[in-house]
């Protein structure tokens, strides 16, 4: 079953926050910020421009794994740069297609050339069962002849 819930959809029910941090920030604040408000990926921004992407992987990997310190390692020195980006009106299997394929799991969502939103691995999961639960119920009904 494909879905045809579009990212403009997730975004209307999740909302459209982005939290973004300056890429000479220090990993830690960035972390700090992770924290805060609970997300796993922060996107990194320069005068308005998505410059990156800094997850939790990219944490591990790049300072955790390598003996630097948080405090002293700056955003820009290990956010990924190359930042794979969706358009509202694309579908979550579009979506979850792009996120397997490139091994990430978040998506920042442009419009206009703005960043408007980013939905996670976790906000299509969650819409793609919650529309697979709807079908089951439409064709429960269907079958034993209740209205819908």
């Amino acid at each position: 079953m494909e879905s045809a819930t579009t990212v403009r959809q997730v975004l209307e029910r999740k909302g459209y926050d982005v939290w973004w941090i300056d890429p000479d920030a220090t990993v830690y604040e960035a972390l700090e910020l992770m924290a805060e408000k609970n997300i796993g990926a922060v996107l990194v921004m320069k005068d308005g421009e998505l410059v990156g992407i800094l997850s939790e992987r990219d944490y591990a990997r790049k300072v955790i794994l390598k003996g630097r310190f948080s405090r002293e390692t700056l955003v820009r020195e290990i956010m990924s740069e190359r930042v794979v980006c969706v358009r509202p009106e694309q579908t979550l299997d579009e979506c979850m297609a792009l996120m397997t394929e490139k091994r990430i799991r978040h998506l920042p969502v442009i419009e206009n050339n703005r960043v408007i939103g980013v939905i996670s691995i976790g906000d299509v999961v969650k819409a793609i069962i919650a529309e697979q639960a709807f079908v089951i119920q439409q064709l429960e009904n269907y079958i034993t002849g209740r209205a819908a």
